[in-house]
């Protein structure tokens, strides 16, 4: 399977109350599709899985294939603490016709890398569906190494990596030594870094509420071959990325963006909280700008 173009992981949108606002959802994924992203993350950090009861995180997976069909990708996440948590959503996925599985390694345990690769390739045989691997150390507290990605690259199955380590040493590595491993770029900040080093997607939180901006540096970078538009497109969507990942309200910053947009979002649940006031008008502000100035720069085009 190739992973091309922009995937989003799709927020999960709650009432007051923190119940899943399903209509909501449904919305929001429409308006992914109709923008034009390529693919669909269903059960990502960004969709609060997390937050999630295992009942709840099969409804929605069964609702994603229901509102997508096949107008785009569907990937399911698979994280959890415990791989039985895991092989349980795997063979879901497998069972409602997704299109591929998002395989990270399990929080808090700190398997050695070889236990990591044998926890994988179990989530592997319990959908036998292609796989995105997804290395985030900073929350995962590992990291996915060359000793891992050995193991785990003798199944056909593990496509690709959505790299989140923020070490651009990574992103060379997997370049130049597992080209076979499609690199999605999964740390928005170095998007343009990751496109001229071969990648062909990217994993991006902000695409929820905008979409199209997210694409325009996609397509410049990995369409067009246009480095210089690239450049520029990037460094108007730098400020949001900042934003986005100061003092750890990246998914409140997400959901917020979206009500942006005329989405219902709602609160986050528990632990997290809602934006304040002069959060909200941060990112008002910041996205005003880079909207203004990216479509000011396709209109050049």
């Amino acid at each position: 399977m190739k992973f091309e173009g922009i995937y989003v992981p799709v927020i999960t949108p709650h009432h007051d109350d923190g119940s899943i606002d399903r209509e909501g959802f449904a919305k929001m994924v429409e308006f992914l599709i109709a923008s034009g992203v390529n693919g669909i993350i269903n059960g990502g950090s960004t969709g609060e899985y997390y937050a999630q009861s295992m009942a709840e995180r099969e409804e929605m997976a069964k609702l994603s294939k229901q509102i997508i069909g096949k107008r785009a990708t569907l990937i399911i996440g698979t994280g959890a603490i415990q791989v039985a948590d895991s092989i349980r959503i795997a063979e879901l996925a497998a069972k409602i016709g997704a299109d591929a599985i998002l395989v990270g390694s399990p929080p808090y345990a700190v398997p050695t890398e070889q236990e990591n690769a044998l926890n994988a390739l179990a989530i592997d045989r319990a959908a036998d569906l292609p796989i995105m691997l997804y290395n985030y150390p900073g929350r995962m507290g590992i990291n996915m190494g060359e000793a891992f990605l050995d193991r785990v690259g003798r199944s056909r199955n593990f496509c690709a990596i959505k790299e989140s380590s923020g070490d651009i040493n990574r992103v060379h590595l997997l370049a130049r030594d597992y080209p076979h491993i499609q690199m999605s770029c999964g740390m928005d900040d170095q998007a343009l870094e990751f496109f001229a080093w071969g990648a062909r997607s990217w994993v991006c939180g902000g695409g929820n509420f905008l979409p199209k901006e997210h694409i325009a540096l996609y397509k410049a970078c990995a369409i067009e071959g246009n480095f210089d538009k690239g450049r520029r497109i990037m460094s108007a969507l730098l400020p949001l990325m900042r934003v986005l990942e100061q003092g750890g309200k990246f998914v409140q910053c997400i959901k917020f963006g979206c009500e942006m947009q005329g989405f219902h979002a709602g609160p986050p649940r528990p632990p997290l909280r809602a934006l304040n006031k002069d959060d909200k008008r941060q990112l008002e502000q910041v996205v005003r700008v880079l909207q203004s100035t990216i479509a000011q720069i396709a209109a050049e085009a």
